[in-house]
């Protein structure tokens, strides 16, 4: 019998419709386009507008345009994990409401907040269930409000971060396809370098912390760079290392989208070409949570069976780390 790996079997995307430019931030701080640019790479970020809207809205969405180009009955599905950091409400599970919204009636689901690492997290554990062999469908979707929590008075964060959301479908393959190997690292330290400092059991909500805009994104940005260059590129090093794997070998690098120097630096550590890196950032930003299955979607049409991907991600918390995943169909 043939060993069960969990493979991507379809992605689908959301992206709002309101464009927030370089040139739109300048009224807001001190800022210009050419700043902006050649500090991140960003051009333009999406922002979700209306009454009532947030995260769950950008996850019902892509996880509809997934099951309308995979064609599939959503009560087949096990398993709803929503990766955020910006759930629609405290205690409130947003995957249970999305599950119950995109008619996945036979599901289970929760949330998993590894700040910008979320994803590639929600990637080892999709991959778990689907090995165990208890589940055949697990909808893993990547999705953030960031505009909810961004100050645009904070020169430091605005220009970072938009809104967004991709899903990816998880399930089993007998071909040796899906996901190969991973690791994943954490350091405590890094609570005092990218946070939110109140609203949580630390620090509740105030009318003090309100008026202090603690709660907003905070973040020591040369700080929170220097750790995310050198343990993004550490961790995509040691996919290669240890799989043996060489930069012939490697078809895409799908790396977090927080910044393009960053993006760059990890390229050049594993020593993979510009034409083989996925990018999106100038088109939408830092999305957290959504910026790994953007980028599949985005590159869906490129990707070919048997192509081998290396994932690197960075988030607040710190959290990081790097997966292989050999890619299991042609569009």
């Amino acid at each position: 019998m043939s060993k069960i790996t969990a493979a991507i079997s379809a992605v689908g995307k959301y992206v709002p419709d309101y464009v927030l430019t370089n040139k739109e931030l300048e009224t807001y701080v001190d800022t210009n386009d050419e700043w902006i640019t050649s500090r991140t790479g960003i051009k333009e970020r999406r922002i979700l507008k209306g009454e009532g809207l947030g995260t769950s809205y950008m996850a019902i969405k892509a996880s509809e345009d997934l099951i309308k180009k995979r064609n599939l009955d959503p009560k087949e599905i096990d398993l709803v994990i929503v990766a955020t950091a910006t759930p629609d409400l405290p205690v409130a599970c947003t995957a249970a409401y999305v599950a119950s919204e995109i008619g996945a009636i036979n599901a289970f689901g929760y949330d998993l907040e590894a700040a910008c690492s979320s994803f590639l997290y929600g990637m080892s554990t999709a991959t778990s269930y689907i090995e165990s062999g208890r589940y055949k469908k697990v909808l893993l979707i990547g999705a953030d409000k960031m505009s909810s929590i961004i100050d645009y008075a904070d020169r430091a964060t605005c220009i970072i971060f938009g809104d967004g959301a991709g899903a990816a479908l998880f399930e089993p393959n007998t071909e040796g396809l899906g996901l190969q190997d991973e690791f994943l690292r954490s350091d405590g330290v890094g609570r005092d370098f990218l946070r939110i400092e109140a609203g949580g059991s630390v620090m509740p909500t105030t009318k003090e912390t309100v008026a202090e805009k603690r709660h907003f994104v905070y973040q020591e940005g040369k700080t929170v760079f220097k750790y995310a260059v050198s343990n993004m590129a550490d961790v995509a090093e040691k996919m290669l290392t240890r799989n043996n794997l060489t930069e012939q070998d490697i078809q895409w690098l799908v790396a977090h989208q927080a910044n393009r120097r960053i993006i760059q630096a990890t390229a050049n550590r594993v020593g993979v070409s510009e034409e083989k890196v996925m990018m999106n950032i100038e088109k939408y930003g830092n999305t957290t949570s959504a910026t790994l299955p953007l980028l599949l979607a985005d590159y869906e049409k490129e990707l070919k069976k048997g192509d081998n991907l290396i994932f690197a991600a960075f988030g607040g918390g710190f959290t990081w780390g790097a997966a292989y995943l050999k890619w299991a169909y042609n569009s």
